[in-house]
């Protein structure tokens, strides 16, 4: 079913179908991680932090969609797939979508709107998305630094 879905996406021009890179999924994790880190900085700046957390679930979500042999034609897209290469649950999706724009405000209006809650519920769910990458795909490469 979650094939169908993805499949779905590429008729309608929204992925793209591509052999997983070993390489890229590694180099994509591996920043995932290292950002995912860095985020947890308390003497960072909130701004900074959500950026980090923000950049972290980006690249793991990616690495989960090319592990699954696609590639996308646009940022969200990556998170919207989380349902069908992670099975991931819609509560923290929802945390994702919310970065998500919040991310849109600050990069093009230069009004980020952030607050301690959500960077906290960013990185969590990227926590969570690390988790799934390494439960559903161990071969990704080694999640244990995070």
């Amino acid at each position: 079913m979650a094939h169908e879905q993805l499949e779905n996406l590429v008729r309608i021009g929204r992925l793209k179908a591509e052999s997983p890179s070993p390489a890229e999924i590694t180099g994509l994790v591996r920043s995932g991680l290292a950002r995912l880190k860095d985020a947890k900085l308390d003497h960072l700046s909130i701004e900074s932090r959500f950026d980090l957390a923000y950049n972290a679930a980006h690249a793991l979500s990616l690495a989960a969609l090319r592990i699954a042999g696609y590639r996308a034609h646009s940022r969200y897209i990556v998170f919207q797939c989380l349902r069908h290469t992670l099975d991931f649950p819609n509560q923290q999706w929802r945390v994702l979508d919310l970065a998500h724009r919040r991310r849109n405000l600050s990069e093009y209006e230069g009004d980020p709107e952030l607050e301690e809650p959500l960077v906290e519920a960013l990185i969590r769910a990227a926590e969570e998305v690390a988790s799934r990458v390494s439960q559903h795909h161990p071969e990704a490469l080694p999640l244990q630094e995070s």
